[in-house]
């Protein structure tokens, strides 16, 4: 056996034990009653600090330090030679990480969620107050062993998107905001209510659970490696391509809610499901850093396909031209008076809202910005989080114009504090702008994809982006796979391209 080999089957083992911890946060989130909390906390502790000492072992060392010698010289662009790299760097990065403080993340983290969702469901900050100040301590230590230079952000999205900096973001959300602003004020001057709204019915729920699976499996997501469930919180988890799980959350009145957050997870799924087969339980689909179990590039990089599918594809004039039949079949009292052109201009909408989840792509953005911000100022000891309600609701009279009636529909909306993902939100604005490059790229480069999509036909989308992003797993940082595909870095032109284009033509804008 080769140096590399023996490598190779020692992170093997690693990453099914990294598999074995997202099997139980899954079924914790989907499944698992909620008296379970407390004793799911100490299995992943026990896990997590298992899964830690054999990656931050010494025969870890060894084995890096054999592979090399053994491949010194060899072509630095081959997966053997990215493998070893990011294998090296985060073995580096995890051995500043006490074991301690992973254990008791992971522990409080379990049991943070479950009182989050209690507290979401019963509007009861003051209950989840001790948790999160628990989270946010914890992730202040982590920052400080990882390291960072100029922000402690910069540390705990390095956990989620490598390379991303909070100086680098505030350029980015300085860009944005720069055109989204006028955008959404252009728009909220001439908008007027719809003929019908469509959102006033009731959806059988069983129907809207149908509706979710043909609409994902048409897309193309493989439910013989895959199923679809409802959670709080709607995610998606991965353990090798051969099993990926989604959910959604389904509203009887608000049929849009479960639509597109199924669309969105089985975008994460496609992801996922078309990973070349010879990366599983390789370092190039191990997630060494993060707590979300994806095999991408990077949360950001993911998160583009998510978006795309969801957005460009499930938002667009021909996905509802093409399927609004189908809706219409599913709920033909409700969609009555209804048509293709009516459901396309109701689910793309643009209206500030309090919910982020429901947000609409021209707004979207904001509410990232928003819980960045946010973020930071907690981690900097800018704000408390006793402050947090009014810090909240603040900031959406600023950005939005809305002040949230009360914590549900504000500061307890999110999951994501709870099991202390501090750093994950900046990657869905990351995603956006990434899903509105790579479907130019893919436009460019597929004549036909307009007539595809028109017809119903994702296959050659889907095979395209399998191909140059997908089958790569994280062989590549986003930045390179961008500059595969569209020949530049992250820029946010396409994406602000986009919404101009559309948005001004659903409005008839000049």
């Amino acid at each position: 056996m080769t140096a590399y080999e023996a490598l190779a089957a020692h992170i093997a083992e690693y990453n099914d034990l990294l598999c074995i911890l997202n099997t139980l946060r899954w079924d914790m989130r989907a499944m698992m009653p909620a008296g379970g909390a407390r004793s799911r906390g100490k299995q992943l502790s026990t896990l997590s600090k298992l899964a830690k000492s054999i990656f931050v072992s010494d025969a870890t060392a060894r084995l890096l330090d054999a592979v090399e010698a053994e491949i010194a010289g060899a072509d630095c662009d081959s997966y053997q030679a990215r493998a070893l790299r990011q294998t090296r760097d985060a073995y580096e990065i995890q051995k500043r990480i006490p074991a301690e403080l992973v254990a008791r993340m992971a522990a409080l983290g379990a049991e943070s969620e479950a009182v989050w969702a209690k507290a979401r469901a019963e509007n009861d900050f003051p209950s989840f107050k001790p948790f999160l100040k628990g989270m946010l301590a914890l992730n202040i230590e982590l920052a400080e062993a990882i390291g960072y230079d100029d922000h402690p952000f910069d540390a705990l999205i390095l956990q989620f998107e490598p390379g991303m900096t909070a100086a680098r973001l505030h350029q980015i959300f300085a860009e944005l905001r720069a055109s989204i602003s006028p955008l959404l004020a252009r728009i909220v001057a001439v908008d007027e209510p719809l003929a019908i709204d469509l959102w006033k019915a009731e959806y059988d729920l069983a129907a809207q659970k149908r509706l979710c699976h043909k609409l994902t499996e048409l897309i193309g997501f493989d439910y013989d490696r895959g199923r679809l469930d409802s959670a709080p919180h709607p995610f998606a988890i991965s353990f090798t391509r051969d099993d990926v799980r989604i959910t959604t959350r389904y509203d009887a009145n608000y049929l849009p809610m479960s639509l597109f957050a199924a669309l969105h997870e089985a975008g994460h799924g496609l992801y996922e499901q078309n990973i070349a087969r010879e990366l599983t339980r390789t370092a190039l689909t191990a997630d060494f850093l993060g707590q979300y179990a994806i095999g991408g590039a990077s949360v950001g990089a993911h998160e583009f396909s998510s978006r795309l599918w969801e957005n460009q594809i499930g938002r667009s004039h021909a996905f509802w031209e093409r399927h609004f039949a189908r809706l219409q079949a599913a709920f033909p009292q409700q969609l009555a008076e209804a048509d293709a052109e009516l459901l396309y201009r109701a689910v793309n909408r643009v209206r500030p809202s309090l919910i982020r989840v429901e947000a609409d792509e021209v707004t979207y953005n904001l509410h990232i910005m928003l819980r960045t911000e946010i973020e930071m100022a907690l981690l900097e000891g800018a704000i408390a989080v006793d402050d947090l309600p009014e810090v909240w609701n603040a900031k959406m009279q600023e950005y939005l114009g809305l002040t949230p009636p009360d914590d549900r529909r504000g500061v307890l909306q999110d999951v994501h504090w709870s099991f202390g993902g501090f750093g994950v939100f900046p990657t869905y604005t990351i995603g956006n702008i990434m899903a509105a490059q790579v479907l130019a790229a893919a436009h460019a480069q597929l004549p036909d994809l307009v007539a595809s999509l028109a017809n119903g036909d994702y296959q050659a989308l889907l095979y395209w982006l399998s191909e140059n992003i997908y089958r790569h797993g994280r062989a590549y940082s986003p930045d390179e796979l961008l500059k595969r595909v569209s020949g530049e870095g992250l820029n946010p032109a396409p994406l602000l391209n986009y919404l101009e284009r559309k948005y001004s033509d659903l409005y008839g804008l000049s």
